[in-house]
């Protein structure tokens, strides 16, 4: 199996191709600083990967912006600090800040020069469009949670996916999807026969961060960083030149 056996990249944003934990991290600072909450970053991307997941899963129509700001009232309830409505609608809101990983803008730039570059998120459509500026790419589809009604690992957002695709003339053998989160992506999409590539932004870091864990997942490819899989896809070409 090579890279350039496709032609349809369906991509994970957050966490892929956005440093979400980065974002997420900055933006509950301010709750962190108020309750003195001492723990570790990792510890707390893991509360807050746990009650997203858990929100997601009780209210899966609820709008993203809105499911942050149920998160943030989560977490403060948790670590026992009074809620603050400015805070939650602070990282309700915090989305289009969360920056892009380092190497996420020039490698879409390549990887769009080969291949139909589409989005499957877990958000809504407004936070997304700050995140699609600071990538600086034309998305040739882009699915929401909020257009599908519920969220990943939710099979339902896999076939709104491929119905769309099939829509547009791709099939199942045509698409690779890259993803960063086991969890929400590759578990899924290897249920429904696609072939995955794992970006794995976390291998220099131990623990799962805002990711539910997962063992024994499968994926066909692997790679570091979306640079990697780009310089992959140029050193195929290369070679078959």
């Amino acid at each position: 199996m090579r890279l350039s056996d496709f032609r349809v990249l369906t991509l994970d944003c957050y966490g892929t191709l956005i440093d979400w934990e980065s974002g997420i991290y900055a933006a509950l600072r301010p709750l962190l600083a108020r309750g003195r909450i001492s723990l570790e970053r990792g510890e707390v991307l893991e509360a807050f990967g746990r009650h997203e997941a858990s929100q997601e899963k009780e209210t899966p129509r609820m709008r993203y912006s809105e499911l942050l700001a149920a998160v943030h009232r989560r977490l403060a309830d948790e670590w026992k600090v009074p809620a603050d409505e400015a805070e939650q609608r602070a990282f309700a809101r915090s989305v289009p800040d969360w920056p892009a990983f380092p190497d996420s803008r020039d490698a879409l730039a390549y990887l769009a020069q080969h291949y139909k570059l589409v989005i499957l998120s877990n958000v809504d459509r407004e936070s997304f469009r700050g995140s699609n500026a600071r990538l600086g790419v034309a998305f040739d589809a882009i699915y929401t949670a909020e257009d599908i009604g519920s969220y990943k690992p939710d099979r339902k957002n896999f076939a709104y996916m491929l119905d769309g695709l099939k829509e547009r003339g791709f099939g199942r053998d045509d698409i690779l999807h890259t993803a960063q989160s086991l969890f929400h992506d590759h578990v899924p999409a290897k249920e429904f026969g696609l072939a995955t590539a794992w970006i794995d932004r976390q291998h220099q870091q131990s623990g799962w961060g805002a990711t539910p864990p997962v063992e024994g997942a499968r994926y066909d490819f692997r790679f570091s960083s979306l640079a990697e899989m780009a310089q992959t896809h140029r050193s195929e070409a290369a070679a078959g030149a």
